[in-house]
């Protein structure tokens, strides 16, 4: 492959050093979960998001899980209150949602942002709305000053699922502190990527901090007493420390990122290709970054152009969560729901390479091979 989608080698390789130092450390160390290296990064993370907790958990699924689960175990929420969440979202959102008994109320995206559709959601509130959900879809901030008027004046919990937006902001606030509770993932191609699976809780809320660690540590607050009927759901000592080496570059990397974007907006010419509208910098961590080709049959031509040409892309994501089969017969979905936005955008969406180490070179083939397409 010419230019790969995502190159985690090299991502690697930059802070191989470091790496290698802090996985010597934990293993010479003797301590392989819930020890120095785990505290230090919930110090470092929360310091970062600018929260006053930070919980790691073993995965981003998971840090979603616990804090619809806490909310449940402290009364805030119960099993069949619903949550406002986009449609146009990773699988991760809604399973979350299910997991816990809650109603997913779907919300179209707006397709020039592809995030939540914040003139779309007063109108889905009910008695039993408890909560909105909203994913910074791509690295792309989400929020929007309505969201958090609606929120306030339905007396709803704002949960922000920042599993693609490492280092993006609002105002100078980090995306994982607007709301009351964020989850992380930590997968190895995000922006701030474990070696392996990863997540974590970021909130202000000391109780329900309390609350996510317990059930993330079998339901325990103190060794072999268990408030709550939790699962083993713990951040290890190596990814811990891997992920601290790569938190203290993070706003490099993302910096990176957004100059390989501009590139990409200020060179790509293609009457077939739309790009979704440019956010500041600050708004857009550029985890990924979609591009929509005018139908399918196209964007799958694109992208098999492209791998012809030693450019690898990936479709983020080809099966909106409504139209998946484990969704199928759900009471919410039945019969299955039309949304032709998200549909379309699963349909068209592509993302093209995007990452701290591609060059000026890369982006230079990549743009000349979509402005060739026809």
């Amino acid at each position: 492959m010419q230019v790969p989608f995502l190159s985690l080698k090299d991502i690697t390789a930059k802070y191989a050093d470091e790496i290698h130092a802090a996985v010597s450390r934990v293993v010479d160390s003797g301590w392989y979960l819930q020890g120095e290296e785990n505290a230090k990064f919930e110090s470092d993370y929360a310091n970062y998001i600018g929260t006053k907790y930070c919980i790691g958990c073993a995965n981003g699924l998971d840090a979603l899980i616990w804090i619809f689960r806490a909310y449940i175990e402290l009364g805030v929420m119960k099993p069949g209150d619903e949550v406002i969440v986009p449609s146009n979202t990773y699988i991760a959102t809604i399973l979350a949602i299910t997991e816990n008994g809650l109603k997913p109320v779907l919300v179209e995206p707006k397709p020039n942002t592809l995030e939540i559709d914040d003139d779309r959601i007063e109108e889905r509130i009910t008695n039993k709305t408890k909560a909105i959900c909203i994913v910074h879809l791509y690295g792309r901030l989400a929020y929007t000053d309505k969201i958090g008027y609606i929120c306030k004046k339905y007396n709803l919990k704002l949960i922000e699922d920042n599993a693609q937006a490492h280092g993006c902001a609002y105002k100078g606030q980090k995306t994982g502190s607007i709301g009351d509770a964020s989850g992380h993932s930590f997968y190895p191609g995000k922006n701030l990527g474990a070696l392996g699976d990863a997540g974590a809780v970021t909130t202000n809320d000391k109780e329900l901090a309390d609350c996510v660690r317990a059930l993330a540590n079998y339901g325990s607050q103190k060794k072999y007493v268990f408030k709550y009927a939790g699962r083993n759901s713990r951040l290890d000592e190596i990814q811990a420390a891997i992920l601290d080496v790569k938190l203290k570059h993070l706003d490099e990397d993302v910096k990176l990122r957004q100059q390989v974007a501009k590139y990409y907006y200020d060179n790509i010419n293609n009457p077939l290709i739309t790009l979704p509208d440019r956010l500041p910098d600050e708004n857009n961590a550029y985890h990924l970054f979609p591009i929509l080709v005018k139908g399918k049959e196209n964007r799958d031509r694109l992208q098999k152009y492209l791998a012809d040409n030693g450019v690898g892309t990936v479709i983020h994501y080809p099966i909106a969560p409504h139209k998946q089969e484990c969704y199928a017969n759900e009471t919410w979905n039945t019969p299955q729901l039309s949304l032709p936005i998200t549909e379309r955008l699963a349909d068209e969406e592509l993302s093209l390479p995007m990452g701290q180490c591609l060059t000026r070179f890369d982006v230079d083939i990549i743009c000349g091979f979509l402005n060739d397409f026809i």
